[in-house]
């Protein structure tokens, strides 16, 4: 009876650590630019947030759902350089100006008129630690200090030199790109490993989209982050710090496709509500529900398809008709029963976003619903389809948008695709291209009926239901945020390590700051293998042998 006792116990342990992590064929490093995003934010975390970052950045085109994976396969061009260099020399003026010098440079000169190699080694040794996201070489920090030098010589002022050499190190690739660099494995022969530097970047880019601060770059100088309790102290400390809900906003702003907000129009007469401020309040209520829900109460990651809590501030109030006594920020609220705002599919920044300029759109909401909440791809519309009746939202014969498309989808090659949208977004046609409520279109009233996978419902909190069961929803946020931390698509070897995480995921009760120390913690997550034609050092770091 002992030993049946103590069989049983032991196998209610080994149940209790859950299945091991799979052991998945490393994938190929990569290489990624800087999104705008992180740019702005490395500048405002090495040099403060008084820095005005202004002029355009070159887009990054989306990949696999997110610009931080399409970052991967971006170039710099001439005209991209052109303008870097202009970002680059407008950011280093203000570092050294005086009205910021006394702060940002740890250092002064002996003669301001005159160059300093000390104190220009100083500032690029500890500056440079942050913006390379690893220690300086010997030969770079030489050369930042002699550049430094030649400008403080030729036009007699330090501070002019120190700036033309700072502006020459945020055009490197060093800083503009986040490079997987490798260094012999010393536990398997002939086996790469990511350097504790790319480590420190891979982790701190998932979970607060900038580069690492100093207590993660000096633990990956002393080695730390090659071990496992070593990389669970950084982790653990990261995920406890505020900055983590700034760098889970970025994740779900890039996921949820929201950069398109900074190009949202609607038709001022038809939606004279939704002016240029209610478009950004739209975008900042889905965000800020979000992130109070998944990051600040760490709630379970479903509920935000069901949930009728978020904030609400003036402006918007007129978008959704209801009260708002607070004439400036925000105030907590919460839709009432039988109101049909459930779940932040429902939110006006969604609808609105997934809308036409003039009308509402259930293709396009569908659409959105699919690939970016369920990752799953649908196809693009065959050339030559003809969209007037769709568009005709004033048609006599067909009122509302769901006889526009029964009609529109007779066509045999547009059957197939809008029958895995339409229903979805059909549900949600209580909400016009503005995201406000409506009961009727032309006069007719709207049937919201619809159905997800199999599941039928009757209205949006219907469909929010369904969502919150459905499991690609769940699964589709692991796949979004392992591909967001290690900046490529996930290979098929992957799969693996991708089902380990949805299951933890949901053992775990669906929180996210869970499952970011989960991925964080995985081996998979840093594991790595040299292209082919990589050199074979024993370390890729930096140009060091």
């Amino acid at each position: 009876m002992r030993r049946i006792l103590l069989a049983l116990t032991a196998l209610t342990a080994l149940s209790a650590c859950g299945p091991k992590e799979p052991v998945v064929e490393a994938a190929p490093p990569a290489m990624r630019r800087l999104t705008e995003e992180q740019y702005r934010q490395v500048i405002a975390d090495v040099f403060g947030d008084d820095i005005v970052i202004g002029g355009r950045f070159d887009p990054i085109n989306r990949s696999n759902g997110l610009l931080a994976v399409g970052a991967s396969s971006t170039a710099i061009n001439g005209s991209a350089f052109e303008r870097y260099d202009g970002l680059a020399r407008s950011v280093a003026s203000q570092v050294t100006d005086r009205a910021n010098r006394d702060v940002l440079v740890p250092c002064k000169p002996a003669d301001a008129a005159a160059a300093d190699d000390a104190c220009a080694t100083t500032f690029f040794k500890n500056t440079g630690r942050l913006l390379y996201r690893r220690a300086l070489t010997d030969a770079e920090l030489k050369t930042q200090v002699a550049l430094a030098n030649a400008g403080a010589t030729k036009l007699k002022d330090f501070y002019v030199g120190l700036s033309s050499s700072l502006s020459a190190m945020l055009v490197r690739p060093e800083f503009l790109f986040v490079t997987d660099t490798l260094e012999a494995d010393p536990s398997k022969a002939g086996a790469f490993r990511l350097t504790p530097y790319a480590k420190a970047a891979r982790v701190s880019f998932l979970l607060w989209n900038t580069t690492p601060d100093d207590a993660l770059l000096t633990a990956a100088e002393k080695g730390d982050l090659n071990s496992s309790s070593g990389l669970k102290k950084q982790v653990d400390r990261m995920i406890a710090s505020p900055r983590l809900a700034v760098g889970m906003r970025a994740f779900f702003n890039d996921m949820l496709a929201f950069d398109a907000f900074e190009n949202l129009q609607k038709d001022p007469v038809i939606y004279p509500a939704f002016g240029l401020s209610a478009v950004e309040l739209a975008r900042e209520q889905i965000l800020t529900t979000i992130i109070d829900q998944t990051v600040t109460t760490q709630g379970d990651y479903r509920n935000l398809f069901t949930t009728r809590k978020t904030v609400m501030s003036a402006p918007l109030g007129l978008v959704y008709r209801v009260p708002v006594s607070q004439p400036d920020g925000w105030v907590p609220y919460e839709f009432p029963e039988g109101d049909e705002h459930v779940g932040i599919q429902s939110f006006a920044g969604f609808v609105a976003l997934f809308s036409h300029p003039g009308r509402s759109s259930a293709t396009l909401r569908g659409k959105a619903v699919r690939e970016i909440l369920m990752c799953q791809k649908v196809p693009d519309p065959p050339s030559g389809v003809d969209f007037t009746l769709i568009s005709d939202s004033h048609n006599p014969v067909y009122k509302t948008a769901r006889e526009r498309l029964k009609a529109h989808s007779t066509d045999p090659t547009c059957a197939g695709c809008h029958r895995i949208m339409d229903p979805i977004g059909l549900t949600l046609e209580h909400f016009d291209g503005a995201g406000q409520f409506r009961d009727d279109e032309n006069g007719a009233a709207i049937d919201t009926s619809g159905e997800l996978d199999g599941v039928a419902y009757t209205d949006a909190a219907g469909l929010g239901a369904a969502l919150a069961k459905n499991a690609a929803v769940p699964a589709c946020l692991v796949k979004r945020l392992y591909g967001y931390g290690t900046g490529r698509i996930s290979t098929s070897a992957e799969k693996p390590i991708l089902t380990y995480l949805e299951e933890r995921f949901a053992k775990e009760g669906y929180r996210v700051p869970e499952l970011l120390r989960d991925i964080a913690l995985s081996d998979a997550f840093y594991q790595v293998a040299p292209a082919a034609d990589a050199p074979k050092t024993a370390s890729l770091e930096g140009g060091k042998p």
